[in-house]
């Protein structure tokens, strides 16, 4: 999964594919690169961003959800927290919705999820958009985890969401320590083994976490412990990496696909 965001303000790449060419761009290029969905985000979710209104998220998000749907037969994930952009998106060519949320901060994303058969991408986290990132630490983060995800479940399909169209996310990075988030992705097969008919989703690509273990690097600096998080979190299950660094990534699945080949 491609990282494609058109705000001006993430942590990573804000502002850089903020018209519809240049998103075009990208995506024709994350898709010669390898990349099998491309998620689309119109609010930064960084520690410390401001919320955006409905109307400008759907402003940024939907004219280049549209054009990247008529001109590339990929799918289209639209990272979004509120239920009227996913509705918007949806009806101009996303086929999934990302809430990293879960459905805590509008569960009606459900609701248009069940009603257009779209993929539901459940998140966990604690607290709301203001506080997520200003959580206390829980004791026992993979408790935790578990119990958000079968209450995200649970609300998902009293809507209507049919089981085999949720994946899961562990949600590294939100509200979790620096030691918990290492924890996520050493323990994931756990996880994995207690929600298997779930798809495992697991984001770590260029995070804060990264960065403090290699020396406070910059963003574009933790290419290689991007690769290295992400290739163990696919080793203990994660069927999902979402990612800004294609390319690379998609040649380190190649050789973990061969070893684990033989086992």
């Amino acid at each position: 999964m491609a990282i494609l965001n058109v705000t001006p303000d993430s942590f990573s790449d804000g502002g850089k594919f903020f018209s519809i060419d240049d998103a075009l761009r990208q995506a024709e290029q994350f898709i010669k690169e390898g990349a099998e969905i491309l998620d689309i985000g119109g609010e930064s979710t960084r520690p410390n961003s401001e919320k955006v209104s409905v109307e400008e998220e759907i402003r940024r998000v939907v004219p280049i959800i549209e054009a990247i749907a008529k001109r590339f037969d990929v799918p289209i994930s639209v990272d979004t927290s509120k239920s009227e952009v996913a509705e918007n998106a949806v009806e101009v060519g996303a086929e999934i919705v990302n809430d990293i949320s879960g459905l805590r901060f509008d569960e009606r994303i459900a609701e248009v999820a069940a009603k257009t058969n779209s993929g539901l991408i459940l998140m966990n986290l604690r607290g709301e958009f203001e506080t997520m990132h200003k959580q206390k630490p829980v004791e026992n983060i993979l408790r935790e985890v578990s119990t958000g995800f079968r209450q995200s479940i649970e609300k998902a399909a009293s809507f209507g969401v049919k089981r085999e169209n949720i994946t899961l996310d562990v949600g590294i990075g939100f509200s979790k320590t620096f030691e918990q988030n290492l924890e996520l992705i050493a323990k994931l097969n756990l996880l994995c083994a207690d929600f298997a008919d779930f798809p495992m989703l697991v984001g770590t690509s260029r995070k804060s976490f990264i960065g403090k273990i290699l020396d406070d690097s910059p963003t574009d600096q933790r290419l290689q412990g991007s690769l290295a998080s992400a290739a163990i979190a696919v080793w203990n299950g994660a069927n999902i990496v979402r990612v800004h660094d294609v390319k690379a990534t998609v040649d380190m699945l190649k050789v973990i696909d061969k070893i684990k080949g033989e086992l």
